[in-house]
Formats: C-alpha cells, structure tokens, sequence
C-alpha cells in the first residue's frame, strides 16, 4: 500500500524541528506535495541544528572543543567541514531530504531521476540545491538563505524571504504542532483575530500575535496603537520590557512568541517564571542580541522582525 501525503508531511514537519524559518518549512511541505502528487515520495530527513548540534556533528573524526564542552569523537568518520553558525541549518534556513520507498518503509538514496525532479521543485519554490555547488556536491541539501552569509547572520541579520507557493499560506493537507493550534486558538478567542487553527507559524499567525501585543498595550498601558497586526515604528517604540515576576498576557504573547521560534518556555500561562527566564535567555543567545533575560524592545524586535 502506497504511503499516504500526510504521513509524509507529519514525518517531514517533525523531523525540521520547532527553530525553521517559516517560509523555508512551508515550501519544504509544499515540494513534499508537489513530488507527491507526480507520483514521487519524498521525506525532509533534518530542517533547523542547533549549535550544541552542529558542535557534535562536527567533532566527529576529530578533536573539537566548544564553549568549554569536548565534542570530540574519534571513532566516526568527519561528516561536515561547518562549525557552529557555519551552516544555514544552525538558522533554521535548510533542509535535507531524500526519497523514499512506495510504501514509505525504505530510503532510497540512489539520485536518480526522481530526486533530480524533486530538486528541481525545491529550485521552483526558491531553494538553491547542493547538487549544483562547483566542488562538494550534496545532492540531498536544499537551502533558501535570502543573500545573507554566516557573518551576517551571526551579526542578526534576518533574510527577507518570499513565499512562492501557489497558495499563501502553509500548505493545509498535514495536520501541525498541537501546542500552534491551542495558541492560534486562544488568539482567536481573546483576540478575535480568525486565523486558522492549522498548527503552523506562519506570516498570519505572526500578525495576529502582534495585534495581540498591541491590544495588551493599548488595554495596560493606554498606548493607543491602530491594532493592525503590523511590526511598526509606533509599536516598536510602544514596547514595555517584562521580566521574572510577571504575571499577565504580554507574557502569554512572549512565551507563544518564543515557542513559535523553537524555544520551549514551558506551559503558556502568562507566568513569567523559571521555564520562561530559560527560554528567553537561551533565544537571546542564539539570536546575538543582549542575553539580559529581559523581554525588552531588542528582544520583541527579534521576534517578530
């Protein structure tokens, strides 16, 4: 029996993780789709790394410290030339992917023409593909990285990527993240915003959390924002810092937020405790702005930029 869509796309989407770009997650779900739909099975096999990731990768077949950790693993052969920050993975901006049996039990790495097909969507939806890199060819890496290099975006430099799906939005066919639902839910419910509850982050998700934000502002401290959903000048100055202690929905939006990037917070209860402190300093960290443990005007700039 042949695999259906929709184990293929639950399996893809768990497998790139919670740290993907939004863009680069719904256009590997959408070359899944495609591939699927002419008749080839297709699987994305690793999305976002993070760096304690690309450290362990690394340190395989040689000796690698990093931030005062031994990474180091002699007895398998070196697999990547990237360090940490060196690879488009470590900023949710890459994939790998492969193809796999009718039956979806086997993978299949031979590149022949199927996977060349699939390659070719992936470069139909943006992508640039490893296949066609000059001198190491990796013919399973795909990679959407809007022009930045390492340098840039380990200064913060965030990619201006643009959608290129025939629809919208993040393709409708695989069910998503269950925590995305409950928090696209909640923001419906509280916010009357009227997104779909389809389980990913993506450009509506985003606004409506920021039309969040500005009804919180505007109700706690009377900053009277035009609740528009949109990252502007007005609402980047209107921004109040939050920190351990608070108790209410700015800090519901923060946590949502940074689960949304990768960073679990623990429960979403508008609790800004330990579990909340933890996320926010290791997304600090990871993003090259100020690790102060402060949800202050760099931070929300950060996550919603």
């Amino acid at each position: 029996m042949k695999v259906a869509l929709r184990t293929l796309l639950d399996r893809s989407a768990k497998k790139m993780g919670k740290g993907m770009n939004p863009v680069v997650k719904a256009s590997a779900l959408e070359m899944v789709e495609r591939a699927y739909n002419e008749g080839i099975t297709v699987q994305i096999s690793a999305g976002y790394r993070s760096l304690e990731e690309q450290a362990a990768l690394y340190g395989q077949g040689r000796v690698y410290i990093y931030n005062r950790k031994n990474y180091s693993n002699l007895a398998k052969p070196i697999v990547t030339s990237a360090k940490p920050g060196q690879s488009y993975h470590n900023y949710g901006l890459a994939i790998d992917f492969f193809i796999v049996s009718d039956d979806g039990k086997r993978a299949i790495w031979t590149v022949n023409a199927n996977w060349q097909r699939v390659a070719a969507i992936g470069k139909d939806l943006g992508f640039k593909w490893g296949g066609d890199w000059s001198s190491f060819k990796d013919y399973s890496h795909l990679e959407m990285t809007g022009g930045l290099s390492y340098t840039q975006l380990q200064a913060g430099k965030k990619p201006h990527l643009a959608c290129k799906l025939e629809k919208t939005d993040i393709p409708k066919t695989s069910k998503g993240d269950s925590l995305i639902i409950s928090i696209q839910k909640t923001l419906n419910g509280r916010y009357k915003t009227a997104i779909e509850g389809d389980g990913f982050y993506g450009p509506k998700t985003r606004s409506a959390l920021i039309k969040g934000l500005q009804t919180e502002l505007n109700k706690q401290f009377n900053k009277k924002l035009v609740v528009d959903g949109k990252w502007g000048p007005k609402t980047k100055n209107a921004i109040v810092t939050i920190k351990k202690g608070a108790s209410c929905n700015i800090t519901w939006i923060l946590q949502a937020a940074l689960y949304m990037k990768g960073f679990n917070p623990g429960p979403l209860d508008g609790e800004f405790g330990k579990n909340t402190e933890t996320a926010l300093f290791k997304y600090q960290r990871a993003s090259r702005i100020s690790a102060d443990k402060l949800a202050g005007k760099e931070t929300w700039n950060d996550l919603f930029t």
